[in-house]
């Protein structure tokens, strides 16, 4: 008798197959979900091992243009960037998973759904919270919080030899020494050789960018076009190649800055459950458009409109970053973020080079600067005279400050 079905969060590699594998063996139906965000997958050579393994269904979908509209062009507008340099590329896909992993357990009746998260990382919290958001009455199978399971499986020799018992094809050559995450937005690198935060990372590590020692010697000289804080357009001036979709301008953005390195970072930063841990990421359209946007908005956004929004996109990194899409407040974030938006329309030009982002100029319709008000050469609708005031104004505070300090210091 099935204990149930339940839906996978499946990737075809060794960990997802042996818990396909397994949780056959405690006699629950499994269907398997394999979400397509970008990253560098054999989608149908998955399908074909996850139905010789035993899955009832498998759901091959591509999220690729809906990750961008909805998830990552929101992260742009917000100049969402957690612990000042990581650009969240893997926080953000999660809720993008999760939700189409919830929609595929409604729809086929799943009372279960499962995913193959450690139990000591980010990820299993992003996806459970992101599942019980939208599905309340879900029950998760976490296999790697299951004792009988993790002690079972305490490391990758014990699940190649349950893999070879179990005829779960395994890969012919060595995995790489650390664990990768990949999707449209970036790569991720951790664990393995990289725990040690002193060890450097290797030369071949690298996928998404060239070493910038390696790159052109030539810049590529971009003009992006933004409505609303997203980019609608992008333009080689060079070449004068023409972007305008979501995912043809982030793909295109990824290209520029993979072939000049821009977008590396090695970082130790703050896990939500409490642990430090080293990551190493690379971000190239990313990392082009945080620099592309935080120049436009600073053209054309008022100054104290943007102090608020600098706070509320601190806040929104760490929502993402800590699983909280699908809650309240990252909503009511979200809504403040992208009213903050309205004015951010124009064009910035800039050369990637080198791993580097070189912003060259911008032009908008919304601009808040004025040239003849800020010229040195022309008076424009100012009057001097004026500043003495504001600054006498400003100056009480300051005085008054030091009067108390220079009495504190010449008491005996």
């Amino acid at each position: 008798m099935s204990k149930g079905t339940v839906v996978l969060a499946y990737s075809g590699g060794l960990d997802t197959s042996c818990i396909l594998v397994w949780l056959k063996e405690q006699g629950y139906d499994v269907i398997a979900y394999l979400a397509n965000i970008g990253q560098d997958e054999d989608f149908e050579a998955a399908r074909r091992k996850a139905e010789s393994l035993g899955a009832k269904k498998v759901f091959i979908e591509d999220l690729r243009a809906e990750f961008v509209e909805e998830f990552i062009w929101p992260a742009v507008q917000a100049n969402a960037i957690y612990e000042d340099r990581y650009l969240l590329g893997t926080s953000i896909a999660r809720p993008c998973i999760a939700r189409r992993h919830v929609h595929i357990a409604l729809q086929e009746g799943a009372q279960f759904v499962s995913h193959g998260a450690t139990g000591k990382g980010n990820d299993q919290i992003r996806f459970e919270l992101a599942c019980y958001a939208l599905y309340p009455a879900v029950q998760i199978i976490a296999p790697w919080r299951i004792p009988e399971f993790y002690n079972r499986f305490k490391g990758r020799k014990d699940l190649m030899e349950y893999a070879q018992k179990h005829g779960i094809p395994v890969p012919v050559t060595p995995k790489a020494p650390w664990s990768m995450d990949a999707n449209l937005m970036h790569i991720s690198y951790e664990s393995g050789i990289l725990e040690n935060p002193k060890n450097h990372a290797p030369a071949d590590l690298y996928l998404m960018t060239k070493n910038p020692v390696d790159s052109p010697t030539s810049p590529d000289v971009l003009e992006i076009e933004f409505s609303r804080g997203v980019p609608v357009k992008v333009t080689h001036l060079k070449e004068g190649k023409v972007l305008t979709t979501p995912l043809q301008i982030f793909s295109y953005l990824n290209e520029i800055g993979g072939r000049h390195g821009v977008g590396r970072i090695d970082i130790v930063e703050n896990r939500f459950i409490g642990m430090k841990s080293r990551g190493i990421y690379e971000t190239p359209g990313g990392t082009i458009l945080y620099h592309a946007h935080l120049d436009m908005e600073a053209f054309t956004m008022d100054r104290e409109v943007r102090k608020v929004k600098q706070g509320l996109g601190v806040k929104f990194s760490e929502l993402i970053y800590n699983g909280f899409w699908y809650s309240p407040e990252c909503e009511f974030v979200r809504y403040c973020i992208d009213k903050s938006q309205e004015s951010v329309e124009g064009k910035v030009q800039l050369s990637v080079f080198k791993g580097q982002v070189y912003i060259l100029g911008r032009e908008s319709p919304r601009s808040l600067y004025n040239e003849e008000l800020v010229s040195m050469d022309v008076q424009g609708d100012y009057d001097p005279c004026d500043a003495s005031g504001f600054i006498k104004i400003n100056a009480v505070r300051l005085k008054e400050y030091h009067r108390l300090q220079g009495k504190a210091r010449s008491k005996p």
